[in-house]
C-alpha cells in the first residue's frame, strides 16, 4: 500500500488542490443541513422570524419590557437599541450579539405576553400598583424567575417559541407584513441553498477532472517506467516474471492502481473531511442522541470488518488467476497450428476453461461477498433513521427539540455513516490495489544482472575492426547445476567468416548469444578488438553487431521498417541493396506495394522463408562490422541460400561473420568451424581438416551428406 501513496509524491501539488477544494465541498455539504433546519424551524414554524429580538418595536414596548429586564439585561438592550420617534430601532447584526439579546429578552417577553393575554390584569393597574409601592421590579421578576422554571420543565425551546410569538404580533401591531417577511426568509435561504450545492458541483467536477487526470498521469508514468525496465531486462529477468505475466502488470496491475488513485483522491480524502466535520457540528446541536451514532458506526465497523476477513484472501488471489489465464491464452494463441495438427482442440478448450473457471469463481465469490455491503448498510442507515425519529419526536414533544434540528441531525447522522462506509468499501479494494503495486514494484526494483558499468571504454572502440575473441569461456545458466559451455577459446577475425556447428543441445546458440550480452559469462571473456564487452555499454555492443535470430522476428508496419529498424540513417539505397543481397528484392518487387507492404504483428502475413529473408536484409542494412546469423538459413532452399549466402560475402568482405548452422552445406566454406560437442570443442578448422581431425564433424557430414558428395569433397 505504501507504494501507491510513495507514486502520488510526483504529483503533490494536485493532491493538495485536490485537499482544499474537498474541503470546500464538504464545508458546503455541512452547512446545508443546517439551513435545511433553518428552513423548517424559522422559515415555516416562526414565518421567517431569526430571532426573539425584534429589529423594531414600539415605545410602550420597550417601556413594558424594561419592568421584567434586570439592570445587566438593561445595560445590554440599551446599548443596542436607539429611540427613533415612537419607536425602538435595533442598531446591530451581530450574530453573538443577537443570541445575547434573545437570551436576555425572551423570558421578559413571556411574562409581558402573559400579562397582555390576561383578562385578570390591566396595563394601567399594573403601573398604578407599581407607582403606589404595592408591588416592586423585584416582585415581578421574582415573578418571572418562577415562570421561567416552570417553562424550562416543558422544554429549553418552548420559551424561545413563545417569544417569537410576542415578536410576530409586535410586528403585526408596526405593520409589517409577515407573509412577505417569511417569504423573503425562505427565498433568500434557498438562493443560498442553491449557491452552496452549485458550489458543490463545481468542486466534484474540479475533483473529480483533476483526480482522473493526475491518475492517468502517473499510470502513464508507471507504464513508461515499467516498460523501460522491462526492455532493460535480460533473459534471466524474463524467464523470472514470464512474459504473461509482464503484460499483466503492464496492463491489469496499473489499471487496479489509477482506479484506486482516483478513489483515493476523490473519496479517501474526502470521507474523513465530511465525518469529523459531521461529528463536529452534531456536538453543536442541541440533541441527546449522539449514542445513536456511536451505535450506526460501530455496527458499519463490524460489518466491514466481517466482510474484508472473508473476502481480502480472495482479492489477493485474484491477480494471480489473472496471470494464469493470460498465460494459458497466450499459450494457446501462439500455438493455434500446432494444436489444430494434434486435433488437441478439447485438450486447450478445457485448459483454457479451467483457468477460466477458476478465475470466475473467485470474482463471483468476491462480488457475492461484495453484494451484502450495501443492503446491510441500507439497513443500518434505516434503522438508525427510524431511531432518531423515534427518540427525536419524543424530544419534539417534550419541547426539548425542533424538527429542523431533528432533520439537520439525520442528515449529519447520514453523512457520518457514508463517510465511514465509502472508507470501508475503499478499504476492501485497496489489498487487490496494493497487490498489484507490489507486483509493478517487483519489477521496477528488479535491476537487471546485464547493464552498462559505471565507467564503460566505449572511446576505445571508435574505429571497431571486429575482431572477437573467446578466451577460455565457461557458461551456466542461472540456477542450473551444470556449465553449458567449457572453456571455449578461439577467435574470428575481420573479413573470415566463422561457423559453429554441432548436434543439437550442443550449445551453439547459447555461445552466439553471449557475444550480445544477452547472457554474460560465467567465467573466461568475450573481447572485441581487445576490450571486454563487459567493459562497454550495451548501446556502443549492440551498434556494432548485426544479429539475426534463429527464428524471424518481424515488427508490425512495413516492409520499409522493418529494413529501417537498424537506425534513422539507412537510406532508401542501403535499404534496397541489403534486400538484394537477401535475396528478398524478388518477393518484395511482386508485391503491389513493394517496400510500403504492411507486415502483420509477428509477420504472420509473410511466409518463414521471406520472414528470414526480411531479418537477414534488415541486420544487412545496418552495414555493421560484426554478423551474428543463429542458424538463420535454414528456412531458405539450397538455392537460395548459395545466393545468399556467395553475395554476402562480396558484400561482407570486410567484416566478422559468425555463422551457427545445423547444415554443412551452408558452411562449407567458412575459413573456420568450430565444432562443439556437450559444450566442448571437439575441433576446429576448415571442413577438409575437420573431415581428416575431427570424429564429430565427420559423423555430422555422413549424417547430411551422401557418399558421392562426401567422396567428391575428399577428391
Amino acid at each position: 500500500m505504501l507504494h501507491i501513496f510513495g507514486y502520488l509524491k510526483r504529483s503533490w501539488k494536485s493532491v493538495v488542490l485536490i485537499f482544499m477544494l474537498l474541503i470546500f465541498q464538504a464545508s458546503c455539504d455541512l452547512t446545508l443541513p443546517q439551513f435545511t433546519s433553518n428552513l423548517v424551524d424559522i422559515g415555516i414554524q416562526q414565518n421567517g422570524i431569526a430571532h426573539a429580538a425584534p429589529a423594531e418595536m414600539r415605545d410602550t414596548t420597550m417601556e413594558d419590557l424594561s419592568l421584567f429586564l434586570t439592570d445587566e439585561e438593561q445595560a445590554l438592550v440599551s446599548s443596542c437599541y436607539e429611540q427613533s420617534g415612537d419607536r425602538w430601532v435595533r442598531t446591530t447584526d451581530d450574530e453573538k450579539t443577537l443570541e445575547q439579546l434573545d437570551e436576555a429578552m425572551s423570558m421578559p417577553m413571556v411574562m409581558l405576553d402573559t400579562i397582555q393575554s390576561s383578562d385578570q390584569i390591566d396595563r394601567d393597574a399594573l403601573y398604578a400598583r407599581l407607582e403606589s409601592g404595592e408591588i416592586t421590579r423585584e416582585h415581578l421578576l421574582g415573578a418571572e424567575s418562577q415562570m421561567e422554571s416552570q417553562l424550562s420543565g416543558m422544554g429549553g425551546s418552548t420559551i424561545t417559541q413563545k417569544a417569537i410569538l410576542f415578536t410576530q404580533k409586535e410586528y403585526e401591531a408596526l405593520g409589517y407584513d409577515l407573509h412577505e417577511m417569511q417569504m423573503n426568509y425562505l427565498l433568500t435561504t434557498g438562493g443560498k441553498m442553491l449557491a452552496l450545492s452549485l458550489g458543490m458541483v463545481a468542486a466534484a467536477i474540479l475533483v473529480g477532472l483533476i483526480a482522473s487526470r493526475t491518475a492517468a498521469e502517473l499510470a502513464m508514468h508507471l507504464r513508461e517506467s515499467l516498460f523501460t525496465r522491462v526492455v532493460s531486462f535480460g533473459n534471466e529477468e524474463m524467464t523470472k516474471f514470464s512474459t504473461a505475466s509482464l503484460i499483466t502488470r503492464s496492463t491489469n496491475d496499473i489499471q487496479q492502481v489509477q482506479m484506486v488513485i482516483v478513489m483515493l483522491l476523490r473519496i479517501v480524502l474526502y470521507a474523513p473531511i465530511l465525518g469529523v466535520g459531521g461529528i463536529f457540528r452534531v456536538m453543536r446541536t442541541e440533541t441527546s442522541m449522539a449514542w445513536i451514532i456511536a451505535v450506526a458506526v460501530g455496527a458499519v465497523m463490524c460489518l466491514v470488518a466481517v466482510l474484508m476477513g472473508v473476502a481480502l484472501p480472495r482479492f489477493k488471489k485474484m491477480q494471480t488467476l489473472i496471470d494464469n489465464l493470460n498465460l494459458v491464452a497466450r499459450e494457446i494463441l501462439t500455438g493455434l497450428p500446432v494444436i489444430r495438427a494434434f486435433s488437441r482442440e478439447k485438450h486447450e478448450e478445457e485448459r483454457f476453461d479451467g483457468a477460466n473457471i477458476a478465475l470466475t469463481r473467485t470474482q463471483l465469490f468476491t462480488n457475492r461477498v461484495m453484494t451484502f455491503m450495501m443492503p446491510c448498510m441500507m439497513l443500518i442507515m434505516n434503522v438508525v433513521t427510524v431511531a432518531i425519529v423515534w427518540f427525536g419526536a419524543h424530544g419534539v414533544d417534550l419541547g426539548n427539540m425542533q424538527v429542523g434540528d431533528m432533520m439537520a441531525f439525520i442528515t449529519y447522522t447520514m453523512q457520518i455513516i457514508m463517510s465511514f462506509l465509502m472508507i470501508s468499501m475503499i478499504s476492501i479494494m485497496l489489498p487487490r490495489a496494493g497487490v498489484a503495486a507490489d507486483r509493478i514494484n517487483e519489477v521496477l526494483t528488479t535491476e537487471p544482472r546485464i547493464r552498462d558499468k559505471a565507467k564503460v571504454e566505449d572511446d576505445k572502440l571508435t574505429d571497431c575492426r571486429g575482431e572477437v575473441v573467446f578466451d577460455d569461456v565457461s557458461f551456466r545458466y542461472p540456477d542450473a547445476d551444470a556449465d553449458v559451455l567449457e572453456h571455449i577459446s578461439f577467435t574470428a577475425k575481420p573479413g573470415q567468416t566463422t561457423a559453429i556447428i554441432g548436434s543439437t543441445g550442443a550449445g551453439k546458440s547459447s555461445l552466439l548469444n553471449l557475444i550480445p550480452r544477452f547472457f554474460d559469462v560465467s567465467y573466461g571473456r568475450i573481447t572485441i578488438d581487445g576490450i571486454d564487452i563487459r567493459n562497454l555499454s550495451l548501446h556502443k555492443l549492440h551498434e556494432v553487431l548485426g544479429y539475426v535470430p534463429q527464428k524471424g522476428v518481424l515488427f508490425s508496419g512495413d516492409i520499409e521498417s522493418n529494413l529501417k529498424f537498424g537506425g534513422a540513417d539507412i537510406s532508401d539505397a542501403q535499404m534496397e541493396q541489403a534486400a538484394e543481397i537477401a535475396q528478398a528484392t524478388e518477393f518484395i518487387e511482386s508485391k503491389p506495394d513493394r517496400y510500403q507492404t504492411p507486415i502483420a504483428q509477428g509477420g504472420t502475413n509473410v511466409s518463414g522463408g521471406q520472414k528470414q529473408r526480411l531479418s537477414i536484409a534488415r541486420a544487412i542494412a545496418k552495414n555493421p562490422k560484426i554478423y551474428l546469423f543463429d542458424d538463420s538459413f535454414s528456412a531458405l532452399d539450397y538455392k537460395t541460400d548459395a545466393a545468399l549466402r556467395r553475395a554476402l560475402s562480396e558484400r561482407v568482405h570486410d567484416a566478422t561473420t559468425i555463422i551457427v548452422a545445423q547444415r554443412i552445406s551452408t558452411i562449407l566454406h567458412a575459413e573456420q568451424i568450430i565444432v562443439l560437442d556437450e559444450g566442448k570443442v571437439a575441433g576446429i578448422g576448415t571442413h577438409e581438416e575437420l573431415m581428416k581431425t575431427c570424429a564429430t564433424y565427420q559423423e555430422i557430414a555422413r549424417s547430411q551428406l551422401s557418399e558421392k558428395e562426401l567422396g567428391g569433397m575428399n577428391a
